[in-house]
């Protein structure tokens, strides 16, 4: 197991849904963590406003954008490990401003990269699988096509694609994390699994949903945020990209039944026409294979879908009033 104990590190996007958690467990490992955080007027900084004492006292925090190439130097230098998760990630908002999502997916992953080089740095940036697109082969590794469904997507695809560049033309160590469906306490209900249990545990009749066909593999956030340290510091598993899932398929429609399961609640499913995916849009299949992120960094998920949807429950219960139980998209 890697030591972090002492080391400098950076996290960009560490307010976030994931990158809250990332903070939480390098702090815990004992790392020296700056989060770079999206400013704004209101001098809030996400997740991390409601961390421990003990993470607050320890994380320097610095408010920027990751458009911004000179902040983005000043949060990179003097750390070793850049674990660059900020990024725009809502699908369907890229459908409406395409150009943000270019702007702050590729150009902030540039400029991270650019810095990373300048500094020394390695930098471990985050992908998604949904570059893969709908599955044409299942398990999905990272052999499989590149299939832009969204501007989203295709933000992402040149984001990686960016980072692994300066591996090949630079020999900036570069590690692509890819995770599969992250889940977990602190997602917001853009996500569907949020969605889901807000609506169930507000007492709702009906259950707005979009298309239940589709499937997905869910890997609980403890889990990533494990492959993320796992692939850091391997040597093997620079200039390339790594899938990290569970390996476990659910369509949305059975993810519903589980969490009635769970809830102890019986709801009819609706379809919301403005939740629908254009058609060519929509990714009807996705299914990790993570076997290489295993045989290189000794990897494999620990919490089952059933212990981390009884989890998640339980925090989105604790923080109903908190979260919008209307499923928000955008």
């Amino acid at each position: 197991m890697t030591d972090w104990n002492g080391r400098p590190v950076l996290v960009t996007g560490g307010e976030g849904f994931i990158g809250s958690h990332l903070v939480d467990r390098l702090v815990a490992e004992g790392a020296d963590v700056t989060a770079l955080v999206y400013y704004n007027s209101f001098g809030r900084w996400g997740w991390l406003d409601a961390a421990s004492p003990e993470v607050r006292d320890a994380v320097r925090i610095i408010p920027g954008d990751v458009r911004d190439a000179r902040r983005v130097d000043e949060a990179v230098r003097g750390t070793e490990v850049v674990f660059h998760l900020a990024a725009l990630i809502g699908i369907p908002y890229s459908y409406h401003a395409a150009e943000s999502y270019v702007q702050t997916n590729v150009t902030g992953t540039f400029h991270v990269a650019e810095s990373c080089r300048a500094h020394g740095a390695r930098m471990v940036h985050t992908s998604t699988s949904e570059v893969y697109g709908t599955a044409i082969t299942a398990p999905i590794d990272e052999q499989h096509p590149l299939q832009p469904q969204s501007p989203y997507s295709a933000s992402k695809i040149g984001a990686d694609m960016m980072a692994l560049s300066y591996w090949h033309a630079h020999e900036v160590p570069v590690t692509v994390v890819r995770p599969f469906n992250t889940y977990g306490p602190r997602q917001s209900t853009r996500a569907v699994i949020p969605t889901i249990l807000t609506q169930l545990l507000s007492g709702a009749e009906t259950l707005h949903l979009g298309a239940v066909s589709p499937t997905r593999d869910f890997n609980y956030v403890t889990d990533t945020v494990a492959g993320f340290l796992a692939l850091a510091d391997c040597d093997e598993a620079v200039g390339r990209a790594t899938n990290v899932g569970s390996g476990r398929e659910v369509s949305i429609g059975d993810l519903v039944g589980i969490l009635c399961d769970i809830t102890g609640r019986s709801i009819e499913i609706v379809t919301d026409e403005d939740r629908l995916r254009p058609a060519g849009s929509e990714v009807e299949r996705l299914l990790c294979d993570h076997s290489v992120a295993t045989r290189l960094s000794g990897w494999t998920p620990q919490v089952s879908l059933e212990e981390g949807l009884t989890r998640t429950a339980e925090w989105i219960g604790q923080h109903l009033d908190e979260l919008r139980s209307d499923g928000f998209q955008m």
